[in-house]
């Protein structure tokens, strides 16, 4: 579609006045590391909420040296650190868990992600943090929830792509359960964590109480797998290890073209799979019984596989996307991030963005996850260097230039 014409399209979003953001006037302290709660505090501050990253002022969060980096420099931080203002506090020392209780009466929601009982164990339980500001949110972050027999054990998104059914489906039907190589489980659970933060705010707008979040990351993970609990509940269905294959449709696959490029196809609708048995020249499969239903295609992927593949090996990416458009048939390029790069509809929908940044000059990275027509989110800045913001949010806080200095020569700074 035209973005002239489009109310959420990049060239209509910014002829339109400045409008203030969602979430503007919400504060959010993020006490987490690694992924699943930085990631869903980042999403808040992209709509506009005022994001206080707090790190130890000896351990910053491992994000910031995860994977490669520049000049020093941890890439990925950028990402995750976008719209965040950074502080260092020590919450285990009386004088850094007085400050953050100040912190905290103060603002909306606190996101953490410590083994259950740290916060406690540092009396910044909810009954402390709550007692200090009633209406205030406390997502709480974990591998496996805040009760239960693994409770306490160190939970990361890969146990829960494991745990989840996730890993036993995924992969060649002859391999080895297959994980992802990158943190999907934490990017869903983050997704989760902030619906979870507006629900509970939407609920304080009716009760006047803020309330705890209980985050498992195993459980958004077991949700997106979809209705395997009620196969195997009803029928004792076990999905099995299908590869690029469904086990509900077919042709579903991905397919190697005569210069060597990828594609991938699908067919969940049935007319589509009419579609693309005609583009490829065997349209007497339509006759046969067993093609008017997605399970009945996937029990034939065999034959269907070797007539589609077999016709787009013998043509050009380029023509064959064509013909698939002109069909009204699904395809895409399986593309590694160049093509990610360079794709005409991202372009067109600016899922990539240039963020000016005070180390590396100008970085490219991911838009802000959706596109509002009245209200739009916005990247302001990417993640800055580690306690940045220290003295001017303490000072914003109320804190004097003696405590600021005080707090720090104990060490909770």
């Amino acid at each position: 579609m035209n973005d002239v014409h489009d109310p959420t399209g990049p060239a209509a979003l910014a002829e339109r006045d400045p409008a203030p953001a969602p979430l503007e006037g919400l504060r959010v302290l993020d006490l987490a590391t690694l992924f699943a709660g930085p990631l869903a505090a980042t999403m808040l501050g992209d709509f506009g909420a005022d994001v206080i990253k707090i790190e130890h002022p000896r351990r910053p969060d491992p994000s910031r040296g995860h994977g490669p980096g520049k000049d020093g420099v941890g890439l990925w931080w950028k990402l995750l650190g976008r719209n965040k203002r950074n502080i260092t506090l020590d919450l285990s020392t009386p004088g850094g868990r007085d400050v953050l209780l100040r912190l905290a009466e103060q603002s909306d929601v606190v996101i953490e992600n410590f083994r259950p009982g740290t916060l406690e164990k540092w009396n910044l339980g909810w009954d402390e943090l709550s007692a200090v500001n009633p209406g205030l949110v406390l997502a709480r972050v974990t591998g496996f929830g805040q009760f239960g027999p693994y409770a306490r054990r160190p939970g990361f998104g890969t146990l829960a792509e494991a745990m989840s059914g996730f890993a036993a489906i995924t992969g060649e039907p002859d391999g080895p359960p297959t994980l992802p190589p990158f943190g999907l489980a934490d990017s869903i659970a983050a997704l989760s964590t902030s619906y979870a933060v507006m629900a509970a705010l939407r609920g304080r707008e009716r009760t006047g109480r803020g309330q705890v979040i209980d985050m498992a990351i195993i459980e958004p993970m077991l949700m997106v797998l979809g209705p395997q609990p009620i196969w195997y509940d009803q029928l004792g269905y076990v999905q099995p290890r299908t590869g690029n294959r469904s086990a509900n449709n077919a042709p579903r696959n991905t397919y190697r073209t005569a210069d060597g490029a990828w594609l991938a196809v699908s067919t969940s609708a049935q007319s589509v799979a009419e579609r693309v048995l005609r583009l490829v020249g065997h349209p007497e499969f339509l006759d046969e019984p067993w093609f008017a239903s997605g399970a009945g295609r996937a029990a034939h992927a065999d034959e269907l596989d070797a007539v589609v593949g077999g016709w787009i090996a013998r043509h050009d990416r380029a023509e064959v996307v064509a013909a698939f458009e002109q069909a009204e048939a699904a395809v895409a390029t399986v593309n590694d991030i160049r093509g990610v790069m360079e794709d005409e509809q991202y372009e067109a929908l600016g899922s990539i963005t240039s963020v000016e940044d005070e180390e590396l000059g100008t970085v490219r990275m991911q838009n802000v996850l959706f596109r509002l027509s009245g209200t739009p989110g916005a990247i302001k800045w990417a993640g800055r260097p580690h306690g940045a913001d220290t003295d001017t949010v303490l000072a914003q806080a109320g804190l004097s230039e003696q405590e600021i200095t005080a707090l720090r020569d104990g060490g909770a700074l």
